[in-house]
């Protein structure tokens, strides 16, 4: 069983793009982090809240891993937690590369991974070029989106620094990760 751990938590009750880093965060079962303002049962995104405010919220908690700071700072970005809108910050999983409706629990909280985040061009707002360096291309030419991941809240708890993360892979087949 494939374990991690919490390095940050980070939210904003306001429509920001970065997060506001904290000491813990408290996810409510099936609508996302507490005080955040994309927490709901309906999405919460603006641009989606436009085409249909009806939309289940897949992206109740956004996880990225600091793994991806460190490879953005040998590209001479400076990217700290929360900083790219992220609610949780993971090290030691490898969140890109887990399949569809993985689970991961953490204290007595459990996460739904439903896909991928589509970075937008906001990001280039924070530091020029920042989108193009969460972007990659495959060896057949596919777009890897790195700017993480995001679920849903299956059972709610807190979620502190230092918390380990265990990740429960679903029954095969398992399903790559598409953007939502």
């Amino acid at each position: 069983m494939k374990k991690g751990i919490v390095k940050s938590v980070s939210r904003s009750g306001t429509h920001t793009f970065g997060k506001n880093t904290c000491d813990k965060i408290t996810l409510l079962k099936g609508l996302g982090v507490e005080g955040d303002a994309h927490m709901g049962k309906t999405v919460k995104h603006r641009s989606r809240v436009e085409k249909d405010p009806s939309q289940p919220n897949l992206r109740q908690v956004h996880l990225i891993h600091a793994e991806l700071f460190d490879e953005l700072a040998e590209k001479k970005f400076k990217v700290l937690p929360g900083d790219l809108g992220e609610n949780i910050t993971t090290q030691g999983i490898e969140l890109l590369k887990l399949p569809k409706d993985t689970i991961l629990s953490i204290g007595t909280s459990r996460i739904k991974i439903t896909g991928l985040r589509n970075p937008c061009s906001q990001l280039d707002l924070k530091q020029k070029g920042l989108m193009k360096a969460v972007l990659d291309k495959d060896t057949e030419g596919n777009l890897i989106r790195k700017a993480g991941i995001m679920g849903i809240v299956l059972e709610g708890g807190e979620v502190r620094i230092g918390d380990v993360i265990v990740v429960e892979l679903p029954e095969k087949p398992h399903f790559k990760l598409e953007k939502v």
